[in-house]
């Protein structure tokens, strides 16, 4: 699932920051662990996704399978976040191409070798 923006769900993006201000919307959307009102961080979203990642797509992974993986932006961040070892203080400024392919290929250790955008 995607995160969860709480009571900012729904609402229009340009009045919401006219309403709180840009910088504190961007604090919102962007940061790791400060959630907006009644919502999730990327903390909260990588608490649900990384599990899920390791369960089921990551020994697919080791056992040289091919694995497409299909989500919204921030449940992509939050994988992007793990897999290539981004710190909670730089992942706020990494931009995740929205419909953009982006294909890993890892070494026995899980480690990214190689990442390419298609």
């Amino acid at each position: 699932n995607e995160r969860h923006y709480g009571a900012l769900q729904g609402l229009n993006k340009a009045e919401t920051m006219k309403k709180y201000g840009e910088a504190q919307v961007h604090l919102w959307r962007r940061s790791y662990d400060v959630n907006p009102p009644r919502g999730e961080s990327l903390k909260d979203t990588c608490e649900r996704t990384i599990p899920y990642y390791k369960k089921n797509i990551e020994p697919e992974l080791q056992a040289n399978k091919n694995v497409l993986i299909v989500a919204h932006g921030n449940s992509l961040r939050s994988i992007t976040k793990y897999v290539e070892t981004i710190s909670d203080e730089e992942i706020p400024k990494v931009e995740i191409p929205t419909g953009v392919p982006i294909v890993y290929t890892f070494d026995s250790q899980m480690k990214v070798r190689q990442k390419m955008l298609l």
